[in-house]
């Protein structure tokens, strides 16, 4: 039950679209502008770097707050923050209420990576920084990120409930990133450079 909880807790914090309630805001659907992705990339794509660094703050604060929430209520259960976190990373994916067709879950990921452990929340952030920066793919630092996390994790001795729900979350978000996947090897994929060159008038 105490699992159920978690998960529960974690996928409401997470179904929270920011970036589809700022597409409405600015009067038009996320989901069919830039990318096509509902998550805070396509925002700043779309609108610029201001509305999607807000983005990225509020989705990481969903993953954040899903672990420190978890791990309150149930501090007797090592993996209780783990199903949070990746349950809040999997509703930011799937969100209900848009037929489960939302973002691709990284900054909320790295919310849960925050609350989970800040130093290496603070690492999976300057690796995803440098790839970024080299490759000028945000997708490839979104990939290669959630792979690391559950490695580092894994390597540090979570539990198997823990390592179980790592591994799947990250190979959800590699999935998710399929069609990325495929753009970056066609050289079509949207770079760092390219944000903000196409916003909605």
């Amino acid at each position: 039950m105490e699992y159920l909880i978690c998960a529960l807790i974690g996928y409401l914090f997470g179904s929270f679209s920011t970036s589809y309630f700022i597409g409405k805001l600015k009067g038009f659907d996320i989901r069919q502008k830039g990318t096509g992705n509902a998550g805070a990339s396509n925002i700043t794509i779309s609108l610029g770097w201001k509305w999607g660094i807000l983005t990225a703050l509020v989705d990481i604060l969903k993953g954040f707050l899903a672990v420190f929430l978890t791990r309150r209520l149930f501090p007797d259960i090592p993996s209780a923050p783990f199903i949070g976190g990746c349950a809040a990373t999997l509703g930011h994916i799937f969100p209900f209420y848009l037929k489960f067709k939302g973002g691709k879950g990284y900054a909320t990921f790295t919310g849960m990576v925050l609350g989970l452990n800040w130093k290496l929340a603070l690492f999976v952030m300057l690796w995803g920084t440098v790839v970024t920066l080299i490759s000028d793919y945000i997708a490839l630092a979104t990939i290669s990120s959630a792979i690391l996390v559950a490695v580092c994790f894994i390597i540090k001795g979570c539990d198997t409930i823990s390592a179980v729900c790592l591994i799947f979350t990250a190979a959800v978000i590699v999935y998710k990133h399929k069609i990325n996947i495929i753009r970056m090897l066609h050289h079509e994929e949207f770079g760092l450079r390219d944000s903000g060159k196409h916003r909605v008038k």
